[in-house]
């Protein structure tokens, strides 16, 4: 209890001192993104710590279809079983499916097909990065101050805890509300809608019973995504751990929302809502469309 608190107070301190103090001495910060549009939203932030004096490191597989050096950080990669062309067809020859409005169930189910030959991909990927003692050496040995990643692909996660650095998450949501569950937030099914049922944070009564009942379905997608991640890192550890044990490792958790577009929701200290920060500046509204 004492060790998770003192490595909590850490990952905050860190997360201060980045933010808040630019003139301080540079922190080592260790990146390790998500490929497609989860790095292109990392990425914005990585270039600010950089201009903020920061030295920043991205991990990622030698294989990647977005993620490639820059002049404002350092690319570390490691090696995986499949060729540029399997991992770029097996990542994005499903996306349209996410699109669909057909029949419900026929789209729920080829969704979780899709899902689960990506979750085959993403996790051989992660346990070629863990079970190479060199690198893992080599990532111990650097000292890094924090370790910056997005939890929906949950091995940067399990990286932070077995290298014992504090970490801060960036992320939209999590899927089966495992992010109430790690920050033990409150999650009241009586107004906070739950993802996908469209609902309004002002339901009826059947409304609500439905967003009890809604996330059950995804359940089963989780479980299946993230069963392998604890057996993974149970066995790194040598402990049994849960997923939930892996995601509440985190010091800080940046959520790219807004109360501006979401729905209020019960909050805890260290969820802190950076929406918008990955907009580009635009010329103010005219006359016209003010009036």
């Amino acid at each position: 209890m004492a060790m998770g608190l003192q490595v909590a107070l850490k990952g905050l301190v860190g997360l201060l001192l980045l933010c808040v103090l630019p003139w301080a001495e540079g922190a080592k910060v260790l990146v390790f993104p998500l490929e497609g549009s989860h790095w292109l939203s990392m990425r914005d932030v990585v270039r600010e710590l950089h201009a903020r004096g920061h030295q920043t490191v991205v991990l990622a597989p030698e294989v990647s279809a977005h993620i490639k050096g820059e002049d404002f950080f350092t690319l570390k990669t490691y090696a995986i079983l499949y060729t540029d062309e399997e991992y770029t067809q097996n990542l994005t020859q499903n996306v349209g499916l996410f699109f669909e409005t057909g029949n419900y169930v026929k789209t729920f189910f080829r969704i979780s097909e899709a899902l689960k030959n990506m979750s085959v991909i993403l996790f051989k990927s992660c346990t070629d990065l863990l079970y190479n003692k060199a690198l893992i050496q080599q990532l111990n040995s650097s000292s890094f101050d924090v370790l910056f990643t997005d939890p929906v692909f949950p091995c940067g996660a399990v990286l932070a805890k077995y290298l014992q650095i504090p970490a801060v998450f960036f992320l939209r949501y999590l899927p089966c509300d495992m992010d109430y569950e790690a920050t033990q937030c409150p999650n009241p099914s009586s107004y906070v809608p739950r993802l996908l049922t469209r609902h309004s944070d002002h339901m009826s009564f059947l409304q609500r019973v439905k967003n009890m009942l809604y996330p059950l379905a995804l359940k089963y997608i989780c479980h299946m995504f993230f069963a392998k991640y604890e057996i993974l890192a149970s066995e790194l550890l040598q402990r049994e751990v849960t997923f939930v044990d892996i995601l509440s490792y985190a010091s800080v958790w940046l959520f790219r929302g807004d109360f501006v577009f979401d729905y209020p929701r019960p909050i805890m200290p260290n969820m802190v809502f950076i929406g918008g920060i990955n907009c580009a500046n635009r010329k103010p509204l005219s006359q016209v469309c003010t009036e």
